[in-house]
């Protein structure tokens, strides 16, 4: 059964899953686990390749998406954060991207069907995760040569091609191009995503979440919230929203500015609060729900999930403060 998702989201607040990391470190996991059959003999270390446990553990892949099914999260995001040519070229795994992908959607997609099928009255859904990568197309990467940059408009348009290729081939309802620290970098997404509809007959929804970096409140390449949704309100996007550097606290002022502009839906995953000295996360799940209640009181969301630090116990808890106010209304701009 085919299920709208415009219609749904008029409804009520959708709720995103939590970490993928935070989960898997839940595991203690050796470099045997990253490595699996398949690459055992691979020439670089793997160890905290998170993405390729989609092929060498995909029982711990499989039961994090549950739990989170399970926590009352309607969209998965696939263990695809990482999962282009550009990233994998760290761990020397160019060659094993298309797998990784496909994997991950693949394994997504069947729990998510797993879940449907138990409650037909809340479908799930799955969001093709695509990361920015560890390269930015703006910003040059040696102080010395401001005119340098580290990978091209190019590059990152191939690489992204590939990337939704495969997750579209495993089965995603969508393309969630996420934690956006560079907009010319989503660009290329959005122009590789464009090209392969084009390519396929075909057109998926398409999600954009991007990064405030700190309290300056831009991105990492310098951009406001407003230039950052300025620069993507061409496309036709599903939701824009913000994820992860920020608390839920933190990220106030910035969803409400997307709230007020954007002729979309409006998407937040934030963080656990902000890290300690350890870079650890000790925002409970009831502090972080109480922080999400306010702006979801005052009409700014429509998807809601956790970034970094969360888990099921947060996304369960911030799911029973959604079901209690209704989701943000487009508002047509003048």
């Amino acid at each position: 059964m085919a299920y709208d998702i415009h219609k749904i989201l008029k409804e009520r607040i959708l709720i995103l899953d939590g970490a993928m990391g935070t989960m898997i470190q839940r595991h203690t996991l050796e470099e045997e686990d990253f490595r699996g059959e398949r690459f055992k003999d691979h020439s670089h270390p793997l160890k905290g390749n998170n993405d390729l446990l989609s092929i060498s553990r995909p029982d711990i892949i499989r039961e994090i998406h549950s739990l989170y099914y399970e926590a009352g999260a309607d969209i998965a995001e696939t263990n695809t954060f990482s999962g282009t040519t550009i990233a994998q070229a760290d761990y020397a795994l160019e060659d094993a991207v298309y797998d990784i992908n496909y994997q991950s959607a693949k394994i997504a997609r069947e729990v998510a069907d797993e879940f449907t099928v138990k409650e037909p009255h809340k479908p799930r859904f799955v969001a093709g995760s695509m990361g920015p990568t560890n390269r930015t197309a703006s910003l040059s990467p040696d102080v010395n040569d401001p005119g340098y940059r580290a990978v091209t408009f190019d590059d990152l348009k191939i690489a992204y091609k590939q990337q939704a290729n495969a997750l579209l081939d495993g089965g995603i309802d969508f393309l969630l191009v996420e934690t956006v620290f560079d907009t010319l970098n989503a660009k290329a997404a959005i122009f590789a995503i464009e090209e392969v509809f084009d390519e396929r007959g075909k057109e998926w929804p398409i999600m954009v979440s991007g990064t405030i970096t700190d309290a300056s409140g831009r991105t990492l390449s310098g951009q406001t919230t407003e230039a950052f949704l300025v620069s993507l309100s061409h496309v036709p996007l599903l939701s824009i929203g913000l994820n992860c550097a920020l608390g839920a606290e933190q990220l106030r002022p910035y969803l409400q500015t997307l709230s007020k502009k954007a002729q979309f839906h409006v998407s937040a995953h934030p963080n656990a609060g902000l890290p300690n000295e350890f870079g650890e996360y000790d925002q409970t799940a009831e502090e972080m729900a109480d922080q999400v209640e306010e702006f979801l009181s005052e009409g700014f969301l429509n998807i809601v999930g956790g970034c970094c630090g969360t888990t099921p116990e947060h996304i369960h808890a911030i799911a029973m403060a959604a079901e209690k106010h209704d989701p943000r209304k487009i508002q047509k701009l003048d």
